[in-house]
């Protein structure tokens, strides 16, 4: 409606030369105008109030021609979020990026250092995280224009589309014969950003992690529930790609991921793997993972657990004849266990500690610690859902399982204060280290001062 007014009156769209949006510090998007300077229509001087001398202009002011200033644009602090686009229109795009540092160059090194992360952001410069430390740089501060550039040089105008509609987007990207990066981007105070994550092209195995040996008996069961569970960053898709790669290489399997987005890229070998991306190649998370039950899978690697309907497909999945594997950001075996009946209601957790008990097959949790050597190392707490373990489960029991996993080494089991424990008696870690990541840390003090 302003637009159309404003072209009433004669005015014309801003061009290249237009002030930026104050903003987003870019132009203002087409169809947008500013209105003319307005022309003065002189009036009669108004009647002088009795024996007050009319006031006098400013000498400066008199020297000026009467103009009237234009409309003016609505204040904004320096660095104010964007404005969320609405249906008549996005946020528009800045120019492209000069010449100079690509995209590609920040993946090229952080590859060459083995950084696992690159953070890139308008009015900050670039950084890197290395071993769980982040780490600045000396390049330039991020400009919009830079930013925009490198959405370009990496994504396809539709996905720029989609991040300028949502003001987020996970996606990947691959560079051929280099490295793959799970990217999320995001709009913040400072304006956009976005997060890169370096996956190896080449899928580590589970004797190149130095894994536990009783990965290599969960990833064998037919069916059932088995869950990778642990922070933000703490190697649970490298577990899972290398579990999964163990069924590719020996068994004839049929295994299906429905991810977002894909990390790993599996390629075929005694098993057939499909791969599915949500957005991709399909539209619903939920929709894929009811569709996997009709495909004929042996396998379904479904990633996060993240509401009642994905942990009830797959509890459903893993009762039908097959291996679920999933994940889940929790600590330990127990609150695994709490985290999945806590999605139900009260009246509903007794039949659903019954379903849990008969499917679950295996929890391992995981966290990365500092090794003496400047590298990082996996401990795990491994629950094996025994017998005794079911029945704990199905009693309601959840606290007192820790004390069948410590005493379950028979059984591939440990706690992650044995695991730590374990690293530091063959010197991959130190002391310190060692206590600090133990969840029992007056255990370990213990262990560590030979009182145990």
């Amino acid at each position: 409606m302003l637009g159309s007014a404003s072209q009433g009156m004669g005015s014309r769209p801003v061009n290249a030369k237009s002030p930026p949006n104050p903003i987003l510090g870019r132009p203002l998007p087409p169809g947008v105008a500013v209105a003319p300077p307005q022309v003065p229509v002189p009036v009669p001087d108004p009647v002088a109030p009795p024996r007050m001398p009319p006031p006098t202009p400013a000498p400066a002011a008199a020297a000026r021609p009467p103009v009237s200033p234009p409309v003016p644009t609505p204040a904004a602090p320096p660095f104010a979020p964007p404005a969320r686009p609405t249906a008549a229109g996005r946020i528009p795009v800045a120019p492209a990026a000069p010449a100079g540092l690509t995209l590609r160059q920040l993946v090229q090194e952080a590859y060459d250092k083995g950084y696992s992360d690159i953070h890139l952001g308008v009015g900050e410069v670039p950084r890197f995280r290395d071993r769980g430390q982040m780490l600045l740089t000396n390049y330039p501060v991020t400009t919009t224009e830079m930013f925009y550039g490198w959405l370009r040089e990496s994504l396809p105008e539709s996905q720029i589309r989609q991040f300028e509609e949502c003001l987020e987007l996970d996606t990947a990207i691959q560079y051929e014969g280099l490295v793959r990066c799970r990217v999320n981007c995001f709009v913040s105070l400072l304006g956009p950003a976005m997060v890169m994550r370096l996956i190896p092209l080449k899928i580590l195995t589970l004797e190149q992690l130095r894994a536990p040996e009783v990965l290599k008996r969960i990833a064998e069961e037919h069916k059932g529930l088995v869950l990778v569970t642990g922070p933000t960053g703490s190697g649970k898709s490298t577990t899972l790609a290398a579990m999964v790669d163990y069924i590719n290489s020996n068994f004839p399997k049929h295994i299906i991921s429905i991810e977002d987005p894909i990390e790993f890229v599996h390629q075929s070998k005694k098993s057939m793997v499909r791969q599915r991306e949500v957005g991709i190649h399909t539209l619903e998370f939920a929709n894929a993972l009811k569709a996997s039950l009709r495909e004929d899978p042996d396998i379904i690697l479904i990633g996060e657990m993240r509401d009642r309907e994905t942990v009830d497909i797959a509890l459903k999945a893993g009762q039908t004849g097959h291996l679920v594997f999933g994940t889940l950001h929790t600590n330990s075996a127990v609150r695994t266990i709490e985290r999945l009946l806590g999605i139900y209601k009260p009246e509903e957790q007794e039949p659903m500690r019954l379903q849990l008990a008969e499917t679950l097959v295996a929890i391992i949790a995981q966290t990365l610690v500092r090794t003496t050597d400047g590298k990082r190392a996996a401990a795990h707490e491994i629950m094996r859902n025994t017998d005794a373990i079911r029945d704990y489960i199905k009693r309601g029991a959840v606290d007192e399982i820790e004390e069948l996993i410590a005493d379950g080494s028979y059984e591939g089991m440990c706690t992650m204060n044995q695991s730590l424990f374990r690293l530091y008696q063959e010197g991959r870690i130190t002391e310190e280290v060692c206590l600090e990541a133990a969840p029992r840390r007056n255990e370990m003090a213990q262990w560590l001062r030979g009182r145990i």
